[in-house]
């Protein structure tokens, strides 16, 4: 797999890239090492930059920058949380599977979670500069792309997407939330 096509094809036409993902293996250490140690050092490099480079402009006191190694450290801590993230989220996945009419299969649900997560790993490169953080949004594209392979790959009845979809999309938000806010409680302003 080629991480490069797999991005731009799962990111212009979502419904006819699932029926291929389906057909590939859902061996989580192939997906971790061809995939996700390659897009999760998207956001772990950039927030590296933004804080310890670029820096943010704080009131009254102008442009504060992270110490280099408070910013490594947190850049780390950033990548494995990532990579922890969309793991844990596969779980979850193949958990609420039954809940919602769907199938069980812990490598199809890790498949999901970690195509639908592209979007987060590609809007972590806003972290660069702080003026342009907010366009972290556009990470929820991720949306639309597990909307479209809850009934692909977990054979969720179209009935049930939109409440597997919530929960699942509620769980990323929790875990991502829990894991940005360690890193900040951990690393401070290099946890950007």
């Amino acid at each position: 797999m080629n991480a490069a096509w797999r991005v731009q094809a799962i990111l212009s036409d979502p419904s006819t890239e699932w029926p291929k993902i389906e057909n590939e293996s859902g061996d989580a250490a192939y997906l971790l090492t061809g995939y996700v140690a390659l897009l999760a050092t998207i956001p772990a490099v950039s927030g590296f930059i933004g804080a310890c480079f670029v820096g943010a402009t704080v009131p009254g006191s102008g442009i504060v920058r992270a110490p280099l190694l408070e910013g490594f450290f947190g850049a780390v801590f950033g990548y494995v949380a990532t990579c922890a993230t969309v793991l844990v989220l596969g779980f979850l996945i193949n958990l609420f599977a039954p809940m919602f009419g769907a199938r069980r299969d812990f490598g199809s649900a890790f498949k999901l979670a970690v195509y639908s997560y592209t979007p987060v790993w590609l809007a972590g490169v806003f972290l660069l500069a702080p003026g342009l953080r907010f366009l972290i949004l556009t990470a929820f594209y991720g949306v639309y792309i597990l909307w479209q392979g809850l009934p692909r790959l977990m054979k969720a009845p179209s009935a049930n997407v939109p409440a597997y979809a919530a929960v699942i999309v509620g769980c990323a938000c929790v875990i991502t939330l829990l894991a940005t806010g360690a890193q900040h409680a951990l690393f401070g302003l290099g946890a950007f």
